[in-house]
């Protein structure tokens, strides 16, 4: 498999199979669920891949698991470091911990609470840092000088995308002649990993991409066809606050059929109808995939769609729809 070094190296078919072999003892098999009031609101007929019901509560458990037992043993043995708002971290510390090895996760200050204590539930060592690209870096370089610690970024690595694919591998195999599969859209690892497992297995289905409207780097990235830079942005799904790397924007521009964004009241509405109409807990960021497909109907109006509800990493206690 292509490793972390190359700036645009991606992996493959047999490397996404791979790694859905090396990671079956680690992760869980997550249902597809269906819902037929869901269905009748957005005109299609929808096919949940329930990632929130996943290990650590996310389909971050895939890639870190994979990249994590990806290591020789003379590497692993000396730990990893990540940066993270919370839910790479907290998969990354899950699969250190299952290989018996050291791991530091550098989170910014305004990481909801919730998943700074995921993290430190499974052993990681936290490090705060300012809500910046540029501070989480920095800390984790930090890191790496004082520990001999092995980054395992969480998108910009194809051992990471590789494990991501494993949904969508699932996913088609539970819900066959999917006409559209829907995966949100933040670094893009979960977007690259669908792409390429959905384009190679199922030629025919279309993936798009899902995003928050203001959090849109994205989208103009794939409109422009070269990485756009990500303002500043309050957007309530915290897990997509985070710019695409030239690895993945490749992997978009080769595998994505088109990249929507959604409003922020969207995202609320589509997440308390997952809520209400199917009771499941779910985070603002898996909400999206729902989001776009509310607020873009016609364009899979009378198809079969597989949508990957990433997380459920929520805040109870911080809910949108309740006053505060």
């Amino acid at each position: 498999m292509p490793g972390a070094e190359g700036a645009t190296d991606l992996p493959d078919l047999a490397d996404i199979r791979a790694a859905h072999t090396r990671i079956a003892g680690l992760v869980h098999r997550t249902p597809v669920m269906t819902c037929a009031s869901i269905d009748a609101e957005v005109g299609a007929a929808l096919h949940f891949k329930c990632e929130h019901l996943q290990t650590i509560g996310a389909f971050k458990a895939r890639g870190a698991c994979n990249a994590v037992y990806c290591l020789p043993d003379d590497v692993a043995t000396r730990g990893v470091v990540t940066h993270s708002s919370g839910n790479h971290g907290a998969a990354i510390a899950y699969a250190a911990s299952r290989r018996g090895i050291p791991a530091w996760v550098v989170m910014p200050e305004n990481a909801p609470q919730v998943k700074q204590d995921n993290v430190r539930r499974f052993g990681a060592r936290v490090r705060i840092c300012a809500p910046t690209v540029a501070a989480r870096e920095a800390a984790c370089a930090d890191v790496e000088r004082e520990t001999g610690a092995s980054l395992v970024h969480p998108f910009d690595d194809s051992r990471v995308i590789a494990g991501q694919g494993t949904v969508a591998l699932e996913l088609l195999a539970a819900a066959p002649d999917l006409d559209v599969v829907v995966a949100p859209c933040g670094g893009g690892g979960l977007l690259s990993g669908t792409a390429i497992a959905v384009r190679s297995v199922s030629p025919k289905t279309q993936v798009i991409g899902a995003e928050p409207a203001n959090a849109d780097d994205a989208a103009r990235s794939f409109a422009s066809g070269r990485l756009e830079a990500l303002a500043t942005t309050t957007t309530i799904a915290d897990g997509l606050r985070t710019s695409l790397a030239p690895r993945t924007l490749a992997a978009i521009k080769a595998h994505v059929g088109a990249l929507h964004t959604c409003s922020e009241q969207g995202i609320v509405r589509a997440m308390r109808m997952i809520f209400e109409r199917m009771k499941q807990v779910v985070e603002p960021s898996a909400a999206v995939a729902l989001a776009i497909l509310l607020e873009h109907r016609t364009a899979v109006r009378g198809l079969r769609v597989g949508v990957i509800l990433s997380g459920g990493n929520v805040d109870l206690d911080r809910l949108p729809w309740v006053p505060r």
